[in-house]
């Protein structure tokens, strides 16, 4: 016979229309037992009254994988205990479904010989299995411990610092490995660009305007990708699961987090925007200036091995008119060694002479007005070249600069190719910009005031401000002109040494917003990065010092054909190794004319100690063989 849970048996069902089962007495409905009946049932019955006492709830499972449930209708009303092992007949076989697949059995419930019923089990109640008592499994899913406010405030901040690391928290791994291997892989590049760029002598393709539109592009996408990034670690770690009060505080100090990642890189495009504007400002393009040749990045200085720039300091101050240049001098330098040397000329130097063949020499065939016989200084030709455009053409500004060039060029039988001015008080800005320079004061300097009565430079080292290194070279209380030209040679040098790479990069705007408005050259802004190169090789190099003053050089009635020599002497001994350089300095006495081999003449003089020279009587009250300086032992750096 075949039954179905919840099919009517025929008996009444109460308790809310539940079956009940039939009632059967010990020996069947007639006081006698069903033939066949006790052996069909003699082994669920033995299995079933042997469990132990501790099984109750619990249904056993029989030795045909079935699992016995009392019906608690008929438990009731045989007076018997709900124990499953109680009940020797009237049980339902439960019969697991997978049990049942395997068999090949039918789900449909089947009622055996003992007037039992398989009913296939819907399903594994998990209820009845027994609690785990060892560990977990290896495949169960491992989960962390809920995170605090300030654990995922301190992971959002790590992320900004090691990108990915946020992600890896929260079990996003695949994109975790994604964001450190890019992290790395920009880093790397950084690395390897920073080599080349510095490594190779190349640091002026920074200067290019190409190069710092780049860079400022670059910093922009930086502040933005470092956004998103850290606002994606922070919204990955899930920061809903916190309290009101957690979520208000995360979300305050990741805000404060994400404007702070982004400063750096708003501060570097502001930089390289502000340096792509100055150098704008001041370099200008070869098509502004008709005079300057084309340059070509293959051989930017035409072949030429020594460069000659004319630095000026210009005195324009507010009760003047135009500007007078008080202190010049010319650095040659040489492009394959860096080597340098600088020649001093003396503002009052008298009746310079111009190139042949030029507007200049010809309205001045014997000197710069001469028929001035305490006139015709040097520091008024600049501005003699702006006021008068029908002996110099060319355009403002550029007339002055053109007609100073033509005037030192010619007195020193040098080629001039480029000038620079810095105003004077634009100077003193400059050093304060970089923090002061440190100078050796050999004596006490007074500055300032009709006589010196603001303050004095102590004699030592020292440490001098803007204004203090201005007045250092500019004052001529208890001293003279050259005195004065001794101390801004070493104001220049100093400057030169002092205001390195990093120095300026630290206070590149305020360098940048003083020299837009103090400093003017001709220098084009196609040749910026080739002289960016070639000032480096000049930090490492030998530079040396030449100046034109008394008693060496006088100044009212110059020997110029002295002065070349001396300058050409000068240039010899710098491309030589430093100690030959030093002993032939030594090899003329004070005081006394050298032959044309102790000179210079000669590239390379008898360094023997018990040579003699030759003197001569002098053409002026001059002395000759003056050889040139170290700086460095000149100023004390």
């Amino acid at each position: 016979m075949t039954m179905h849970l919840g099919q009517d048996s025929g008996d009444p069902a109460d308790d809310g229309g539940k079956r009940r089962t039939r009632r059967r007495g010990a020996s069947g409905a007639g006081g006698g037992t069903q033939p066949g009946a006790g052996g069909a049932r003699s082994a669920p019955e033995t299995q079933a009254s042997g469990l132990p006492e501790t099984g109750r709830g619990r249904e056993p499972e029989a030795a045909d994988n079935t699992v016995r449930v009392e019906k608690p209708e008929q438990a009731r009303d045989a007076g018997q205990d709900r124990e499953p092992a109680q009940a020797a007949d009237n049980t339902v076989r439960v019969e697991k479904p997978e049990q049942a697949r395997d068999a090949g059995q039918d789900r449909e419930p089947a009622q055996a010989a003992d007037n039992t019923v398989r009913v296939s089990r819907p399903g594994p109640a998990p209820a009845a299995e027994p609690p785990p008592s060892g560990p977990p499994p290896k495949n169960r899913p491992q989960f962390a411990k809920p995170l605090t406010t300030a654990s995922l405030i301190g992971w959002t901040l790590l992320s900004a610092i090691l990108p990915g690391a946020a992600h890896l928290r929260a079990g996003r791994r695949r994109t975790g490995y994604i964001l450190l291997g890019v992290f790395g892989a920009l880093l790397v590049a950084a690395l390897v660009g920073g080599l080349v760029l510095f490594g190779s002598g190349n640091t002026g393709v920074a200067t290019r305007d190409s190069s710092l539109l780049a860079g400022v592009i670059v910093a922009v996408l930086g502040a933005l990708c470092w956004f998103l990034l850290v606002l994606s670690s922070y919204i990955s770690l899930k920061p809903n699961r916190l309290t009101g009060r957690g979520q208000i505080v995360s979300g305050v100090v990741v805000g404060v987090l994400c404007v702070s990642v982004m400063a750096p890189f708003a501060l570097t495009a502001s930089t390289v925007l502000t340096a792509k504007e100055t150098v704008n400002a001041i370099f200008p393009s070869v098509k502004d200036d008709t005079a300057v040749a084309p340059i070509k990045h293959e051989d930017p200085w035409g072949g030429r091995k020594q460069v000659n720039f004319l630095l000026i300091g210009g005195d324009g101050a507010g009760n003047r008119e135009g500007v007078r240049t008080d202190s010049m001098n010319v650095a040659s330098v040489n492009v394959e060694t860096g080597n340098t040397v600088m020649f001093s000329l003396p503002r009052n130097l008298q009746h310079v002479h111009f190139r042949p063949g030029t507007p200049l020499a010809k309205h001045f065939p014997n000197g710069f007005m001469r028929e001035l016989p305490n006139g015709g200084l040097l520091n008024e030709v600049w501005q003699y070249g702006e006021d008068h455009p029908e002996i110099v053409p060319g355009k403002d500004d550029q007339r002055g600069p053109r007609a100073l060039m033509n005037a030192i060029g010619q007195t020193l039988n040098l080629q001039i190719d480029y000038y620079a001015l810095v105003n004077m008080f634009g100077f003193a800005h400059l050093v304060d910009a970089i923090g002061g320079l440190k100078i050796r004061v050999d004596n006490d300097v007074k500055w300032g005031g009709l006589y010196g009565t603001a303050g004095t430079i102590k004699a030592g080292y020292q440490t001098l401000s803007g204004e203090e290194a201005l007045w250092y070279g500019r004052s001529r209380v208890g001293s003279d002109d050259f005195s004065r030209m001794a101390r801004q040679r070493c104001v220049i040098g100093a400057f030169a040494q002092q205001a390195t790479p990093s120095v300026v990069l630290t206070n590149f705007v305020k360098v940048a917003n003083v020299a837009k408005r103090m400093a003017k050259t001709n220098i084009p802004r196609e040749l910026l990065e080739h002289v960016t190169d070639l000032a480096l090789k000049v930090k490492d190099a030998r530079i040396t010092s030449l100046q034109f003053v008394p008693p060496e050089f006088y100044t009212g009635s110059p020997d110029w054909q002295k002065i070349r020599t001396a300058t050409a002497r000068a240039l010899r001994q710098s491309a030589q190794p430093s100690r030959r350089a030093l002993a032939a300095g030594v090899t003329a006495s004070p005081g006394a004319t050298a032959s044309p081999g102790a000179s210079g003449a000669s590239p390379t003089p008898d360094p023997a100690p018990t040579r003699t020279v030759t003197a001569r009587p002098s053409e002026t009250p001059t002395q000759n063989g003056k050889a040139a300086q170290s700086l460095s032992e000149l100023c004390g750096f």
